[in-house]
């Protein structure tokens, strides 16, 4: 795999010495930054393949920054993880809903963390070269581009993921079991909410009634055409 950048944002020093030294041995370039405003700064700087955001941060949380960066086209495929001591299902969903890809609590437990990375890298670079074209939406996977009658739509890397997953079975039900696994992958552990949180998001950007909820059971592309 092609080294990877990645930008560590925590207020905890040695938080940051270990997760540094942990992802320089799996050969990534480490940068870290100590609070909200520095990471913002940072990120512009060296336009990292990921960021690791913990929630409570001096100047700007975590929640802020992975808003204001997924707010900015520079970072729309930018992988952005957060990290926290929190465990309540809030502050996830939180996470979720600013735009966020992933979600690790603390403790960290490396290996697990370290998969996922991999595991997220991977889903990033699937090459699949032809476009979906469904009227009145062109879906370009390898672009990661999305229009809606020939105007573009700035999609986070999940809900695009999310919506490319669903078009390309549209008109079937696709099951929360199967979205889980296709999105998150089978070693990443998120809320049922999780899924609700992306809908609801796409929902707002390409219009309620290309996403139908097949209650109890999971989703549905209603194709136009």
């Amino acid at each position: 795999m092609e080294a990877k950048t990645i930008l560590i944002a925590d207020d905890e020093q040695d938080i940051l010495e270990l997760l540094e030294y942990a992802l320089k041995k799996e050969g990534y370039t480490v940068y870290k930054a100590a609070d909200g405003k520095e990471t913002v700064k940072l990120a512009h700087k060296v336009k990292p393949d990921i960021v690791l955001l913990d929630i409570m941060m001096p100047h700007k949380d975590g929640i802020e920054v992975c808003r204001e960066l997924r707010n900015d086209p520079n970072f729309e495929n930018t992988i952005i993880i957060i990290l926290t001591a929190r465990g309540e299902e809030y502050s996830e969903v939180a996470g979720f809903d600013a735009g966020a890809d992933d979600y690790v609590t603390k403790p960290v437990k490396l290996r697990s963390l370290v998969r996922r990375l991999e595991a997220l890298l991977r889903r990033g670079q699937k090459n699949t070269p032809d476009a979906l074209n469904i009227p009145p939406f062109v879906i370009d996977r390898e672009k990661y581009m999305v229009t809606l009658e020939e105007d573009p739509i700035q999609l986070p890397r999940k809900e695009f993921e999310l919506l490319y997953l669903l078009a390309s079975n549209k008109n079937k039900v696709v099951t929360r079991d199967r979205i889980f696994e296709g999105i998150w992958g089978k070693d990443v552990i998120v809320v049922d909410r999780t899924i609700d949180v992306h809908i609801r998001r796409l929902r707002k950007k390409i219009g309620k009634e290309h996403i139908q909820t097949v209650k109890g059971v999971g989703y549905k592309f209603v194709a136009t055409e």
